[in-house]
């Protein structure tokens, strides 16, 4: 009987923990989108990068380079409003 009370502590236990929400994990994106979205090339967003007029990119080991999707679109609403 306590093997039972202990298993339905352990299930109400976990039901509280997997109701919080968890945020959901930002959206990455590679450079060939962030070309398409943006209107730019790619070596007008490394200069652009450079200078800090640019959402930095982050490498996540070798060649894959990626960009926060929030962040690029922040910066398209921050074009777009001059």
């Amino acid at each position: 009987m306590a093997s039972t009370q202990l298993n339905t502590e352990s299930a109400a236990s976990l039901a509280r923990t997997d109701a919080s929400p968890v945020p959901p994990a930002p959206r990455l994106i590679r450079l060939p989108e962030v070309m398409s979205r943006v209107a730019l090339k790619r070596s007008a967003i490394y200069q652009r990068m450079s200078e800090g007029r640019f959402p930095k990119s982050r490498s996540l080991g070798g060649k894959c380079t990626v960009w926060v999707e929030a962040e690029i679109d922040a910066w398209i609403n921050s074009v777009a409003a001059g």
